[in-house]
Formats: C-alpha cells, sequence, structure tokens
C-alpha cells in the first residue's frame, strides 16, 4: 500500500432504514389523514351518529347473561363498521394517491421502500381504527350503560381477525384501482355490499335468505356474528373464524399478484 492509498477513506456500507425511519414514515401518515378532513371525521363520526339512533332502546333490552342489544348487535356492529370504513376506504384512497403521483415508484429507488409506506399506511390506520371504536365504546358506556364482553381474549381475538382480514380487502382495492377517486368509489361499493350483506341495514332478519347466508361469510357479517359471540361469552363460530382467515390469505394473495407501484 502507497501513501495514496492511505488517504482512501474505507467504503461506508449502505444502511437499510430501521425503526426510526417506520416512525417517520407513520408521523407523516398521521399528518396526511388529520389533513384529510372528510377521510378523518366519517370513519369515526357516522358510526358514533348510528350509535346514538339506536343504542336508546337496545340497551334497554335484556338477551343473554346480564348483556343487552346494545351490548350484542349494536356495539359489534358499529366496531366493524369502522374497521371497513378505514381498511376497505381510506386506505386504499392514500395508497392509489401514492401511486398515482409517483411516490411509490420513486421510494423503488431509495432505501425507504415502498413496502414500508404501506407498513406505515396500516399502522396509521389502526391507529385510526383504535380512535374510532375507543370512542364509541366510550360514548355506549358513559351514555347508555353498555357492557364489556363476557369473553374478553376470545372477542380480542375476533378483533385482530376482523381487522387484517377487511385490511387486506381494502388491498385488493388499491391494487386494482387506477386513481385515488376510483379508489373511492371502489371501495365505497365494497363498503356498502359487504355492510348491507352483513346486516348493516336492519340485521340478516331482514334481508334474504340467501343475501344472509352470504353475507355471513363474507368478512364484515362474519366479523359481526364472532364479536356477538364473545360479547354473549358463548364460543365463536368456527365457520366465521373460518372466512375471515380465507379473506385474509386471499387478499394477501390477490392484491401482491394485481398490485402496481406506478
Amino acid at each position: 500500500m502507497n501513501a495514496t492509498d492511505a488517504h482512501v477513506p474505507a467504503a461506508i456500507p449502505a444502511r437499510s432504514p430501521g425503526l426510526r425511519s417506520l416512525l417517520v414514515l407513520v408521523r407523516c401518515e398521521i399528518r396526511m389523514v388529520v389533513r384529510d378532513t372528510a377521510g378523518l371525521l366519517v370513519p369515526l363520526g357516522l358510526p358514533l351518529l348510528i350509535l346514538l339512533t339506536s343504542a336508546g332502546s337496545a340497551g334497554e333490552q335484556e338477551i343473554v347473561r346480564g348483556r343487552t342489544a346494545l351490548d350484542l348487535f349494536v356495539l359489534p356492529l358499529i366496531i366493524v363498521m369502522v374497521l371497513t370504513m378505514v381498511g376497505v376506504l381510506n386506505m386504499p384512497s392514500f395508497l392509489a394517491t401514492y401511486r398515482r403521483t409517483g411516490v411509490l415508484r420513486r421510494l423503488r429507488v431509495t432505501p425507504a421502500s415502498p413496502l414500508m409506506v404501506m407498513l406505515a399506511q396500516v399502522i396509521t390506520s389502526i391507529l385510526q381504527s383504535a380512535l374510532g371504536i375507543g370512542l364509541a365504546g366510550a360514548l355506549a358506556v358513559a351514555l347508555f350503560g353498555a357492557n364489556p364482553p363476557v369473553d374478553v381474549l376470545p372477542a380480542l381475538g375476533v378483533l385482530a381477525l376482523a381487522a387484517a382480514a377487511l385490511y387486506a380487502t381494502g388491498m385488493i382495492v388499491a391494487a386494482v384501482a387506477p386513481t385515488p377517486n376510483s379508489a373511492v368509489a371502489i371501495g365505497l361499493v365494497a363498503f356498502l355490499l359487504l355492510g348491507a350483506s352483513g346486516g348493516m341495514f336492519g340485521g340478516p332478519e331482514a334481508l334474504p335468505e340467501p343475501v344472509a347466508e352470504l353475507g355471513s361469510h363474507l368478512p364484515f357479517g362474519a366479523a359481526v356474528e364472532g364479536l356477538s359471540a364473545a360479547w354473549a361469552g358463548e364460543p365463536v363460530a368456527g365457520t366465521s373464524v373460518l372466512s375471515l382467515t380465507l379473506t385474509l390469505v386471499l387478499g394477501v394473495g390477490i392484491s401482491a399478484w394485481l398490485f402496481r407501484w406506478d
């Protein structure tokens, strides 16, 4: 080695972005959600409005184990509504916006991969869902005396599985929607179809039997049924768990197959 070589600095290996970078992206995503007034308020406000209009009479009808119709039917419905609106409506529109504006394409050549952006968006969606569910639960307890689930752990398990299944459904919407407006349109249609077949507009008993049967196997209806069972202290039906798990697996597989970065 000569004198010239001694002055050549050693190459510094490139470092992959870590937890700190992810936290920065999550903060940026949260700011984006807060600035999108409609996207922030609708998933929080609409379920609360339905709760206020439905909880009065439902809170007086005791069904089983001290749990009322409010506990067994209204609260599970509100929780799944929040998850569906955030996962199937909000999240795909943000990802479609990033694709349309070239953010995902530019990130592909940087250490901060598009997958990290997607992870940050999922974390932000989970936080928004937790806020909406927390507000609804606190309001139901404070104003209408709502009760917690008899079986808390199964309820939390169904909640986590339902969130994953509905976010996976939202990723399919993000994968096929070419523009932000189309993501909102497709997501709204999916939300209404899933909700209507899952009893959002009057309960499964108000639906034709074939539609009610189909809805019970789709993620909205399966999540509502699973949460209702846990609230009543009854075993969660295996069909509900299977439906949510199948939705999760298909959603991840289909969205990974169809998703375009640009």
